[in-house]
């Protein structure tokens, strides 16, 4: 991992917001009570917990001319995010989704992305000049199945490693969006092209190629260059390898689960920051799963990103699980 002063960690995608109904149920096919808007997208979440963790950060998206847009630029501001690089659309709104969970804890979504400012991404001027600085590039795998980001991910890609700047990658990504024109084969170099790897659960296997053993799959990825793996596992907590040897555990943390949504997205961007910032692979890991649990505790996709300062304190109130 290349060290934070090497230039911003960066990442490309949507920027949305979240609208979510009050009261769980199925579906929106009668009037409900609603809150929001919430800053959203997977992107603004990793990269604005990064920034609140410590780390140099910078994102490149786009928005539409509107409140839900400024909602985002604002958050991202005010957290120590460069927005250099995100785009005003004049035609096009702000990309939105609309959440209710249903009573098993599943939910429901009405997006608007693709007729959004959030699918008008393209390499401006200073999109090209956030990447020539940065020192880490942050992939989420679900871009690879948008035509536009995956072009501007390659370039990116290519830039950061001249560079001399690391790679991670989270996966983020179902088996059949593989199948996809080019998707399959772009998400494969991007996990050769990984320092990190980020995956949750199943996703370590969809990564490596391999079926049925972690052990397996890890030693399948470590083949393919890849150095560290963070993995997600819920609330379990998280485990560590690196292709050195080093193993380290993160017990998951005993909270109430309020509001999943963006808590992986959490624990990525605070995991890339501790690590670039110095961090060893321990101190890393638990302050990245403590930024994921905490998270979950708050209404909101990115309410509950925490400061190092806020990490700490939780972790200190907070008991494990067993």
């Amino acid at each position: 991992m290349s060290p934070n002063e090497s230039g911003p960690t960066i990442t490309i995608g949507e920027i949305l917001v979240e609208i979510m109904a009050v009261e769980k149920g199925h579906g929106f096919r009668e009037p409900l009570a609603l809150i929001g808007p919430y800053p959203s997208g997977a992107p603004a979440i990793f990269i604005d917990q990064c920034a609140r963790a410590g780390g140099s950060a910078g994102i490149i998206a786009c928005v539409g001319d509107d409140d839900f847009g400024r909602v985002n630029t604002d958050r991202l501001l005010r957290d120590g995010v460069d927005v250099s690089a995100i785009a005003v659309d004049p035609a096009y709104p702000t990309g939105s989704a609309f959440v209710r969970y249903r009573p098993d804890g599943s939910r429901d979504f009405v997006y608007n992305i693709g007729k959004s400012a959030a699918a008008r991404l393209e390499l401006t001027a200073s999109a090209r000049a956030l990447i020539s600085r940065a020192g880490h590039l942050h992939i989420m795998g679900t871009a690879f199945a948008i035509p536009v980001v995956a072009d501007m991910l390659d370039e990116a890609l290519a830039t950061v490693r001249s560079n001399g700047g690391s790679v991670s990658v989270d996966p983020n990504m179902r088996k059949e969006l593989l199948q996809h024109g080019q998707t399959a084969e772009r998400f494969a170099r991007a996990i050769d092209n990984a320092d990190l790897l980020l995956p949750s659960g199943e996703e370590l296997y969809l990564a490596a190629g391999v079926e049925g053993s972690e052990e397996a799959a890890v030693e399948a990825l470590f083949a393919r260059g890849v150095a560290e793996i963070a993995l997600k596992r819920g609330e379990r907590g998280a485990s560590y390898y690196s292709a050195a040897g080093v193993r380290c555990e993160s017990a998951g943390f005993a909270v109430a689960e309020l509001d999943p949504t963006g808590a992986g997205d959490c624990f990525g961007g605070a995991f890339v920051a501790c690590r670039r910032l110095g961090m060893g692979p321990q101190d890393a890991l638990d302050y990245a799963n403590a930024a994921g649990a905490r998270n979950v505790t708050v209404r909101g996709p990115m309410e509950g990103a925490g400061t190092i300062a806020e990490l700490d304190l939780f972790k200190r109130s907070t008991g494990r699980r067993p």
